[in-house]
């Protein structure tokens, strides 16, 4: 058994917790991976209607085993959700959370991956993703998922599919509506075929790239360039976007809408600001110096 299985998963799925996952699947049209959230989340959970101390007991285990709070946060949120479906009066607890600075790339970085100069059609596939996802901000699996037929380039958007099957248009700059234009041309005269349904990011053979596999070739990429990337990279780029977007000026109410968040909550936690930004922020506006 490994150190973060819950002591419980390998008993019987209880009949109430495949209903609620079921009604989660068909009705409400959740993706394959938020099924399986809901899934490992409550094998946490071995009874169908929990108290407020099996709740507990819920959390004392997961906390044994390892599990840090946000991870046991994530976690309890699902249960949540089987809680409300069930129509159950248990509280579900919010553990603390560290509040840590998120990882971002720093202008440096970015423009040496900027600077770099491609070769091969795979380094102009990973050139061109690098400045998807600093231009718009996506995730990473929307990236991936992105095809010709959803960029729009004479009205400057791009359609995201996003979770739960919602979709969002959002815009990209000029610059990348050339970058993705030239590239675009390139790959077509490469392979001599109609490529409008392709996946804009796909492989030679047209399949999806592998989140893996992508993550290696950025790794690889700064490595070469000579600057350590930082943690999580692929969501780094994420992260620097909302920075960037932010410290010009931005609205945190549009921005929710282009990160594709249901809650402006959520978009907060995203919303990081450097020492040195809020320092700016705060001689500028200072009463002293009126």
């Amino acid at each position: 058994m490994g150190r973060f299985e819950p002591m419980s998963w390998r008993t019987t799925v209880l009949p109430k917790f495949e209903q609620f996952v079921k009604e989660r699947q068909y009705v409400t049209n959740v993706s394959d991976s938020t099924v399986e959230w809901y899934r490992q989340s409550l094998k946490w959970l071995n009874i169908e209607s929990p108290t407020e101390a099996d709740i507990k007991a819920v959390v004392m285990r997961m906390r044994d085993c390892g599990l840090k709070a946000t991870t046991c946060n994530c976690r309890l949120r699902a249960i949540k959700a089987y809680v409300r479906w069930a129509g159950l009066e248990t509280t579900i607890p919010k553990l603390k959370e560290p509040q840590q600075e998120l990882p971002t790339f720093d202008s440096k970085d970015i423009s040496r991956l900027m600077k770099w100069r491609p070769k091969s059609i795979p380094e102009h596939r990973l050139h061109l993703l690098i400045s998807f996802l600093l231009d718009v901000g996506a995730r990473i699996d929307e990236a991936l998922s992105l095809r010709w037929v959803d960029v729009d380039f004479d009205n400057l958007l791009v359609l995201l599919h996003g979770k739960g099957g919602k979709d969002r248009r959002i815009p990209i700059s000029l610059e990348l509506r050339k970058r993705l234009f030239q590239y675009q041309r390139r790959v077509h005269l490469k392979v001599e075929r109609d490529i409008s349904s392709d996946l804009v990011f796909g492989t030679r053979g047209g399949t999806k790239q592998g989140r893996r596999n992508v993550l290696r070739d950025v790794k690889g990429l700064c490595r070469e360039l000579g600057f350590e990337p930082p943690s999580r990279p692929l969501h780094a780029f994420r992260h620097t976007f909302v920075t960037n977007y932010l410290r010009r000026g931005g609205n945190v109410f549009l921005l929710q809408r282009a990160l594709g968040h249901s809650s402006l909550e959520m978009t907060r936690r995203y919303a990081h600001l450097q020492t040195s930004d809020l320092g700016a922020v705060h001689e500028r506006l200072s009463l002293l110096n009126c």
